[in-house]
């Protein structure tokens, strides 16, 4: 199962956690596995049109996703991913 660290904004859907395991061999897999076990994070991580919300932003071991094969980035069960919302704002 693959580590996924929990950033505070979403700590309250996966009942106060930093972190959690889920299973999946692809990064979509171990995020879908996480909202199966945790359904508030669905609406916090996809759009409704399935994909990643634009101001979620997923590393694999330290390594945005998005410079690899995106949600199809294969996943081993000593993996950890790190979910983190974007930041905007300020003055």
């Amino acid at each position: 199962m693959a580590t996924i660290r929990i950033p505070p904004v979403l700590r309250p859907s996966v009942g106060g956690e930093r972190e959690v395991t889920a299973e999946g061999d692809t990064i979509e897999a171990v995020l879908r596995s996480l909202t199966s076990q945790h359904p508030e994070t669905e609406g916090q991580l996809f759009g409704d049109d399935g994909d990643l919300n634009k101001y979620v932003n997923v590393y694999l071991n330290d390594e945005d996703v998005r410079v690899l094969d995106g949600l199809q980035t294969t996943v081993g069960a000593s993996d950890s991913l790190t979910i983190l919302p974007a930041m905007a704002g300020g003055r």
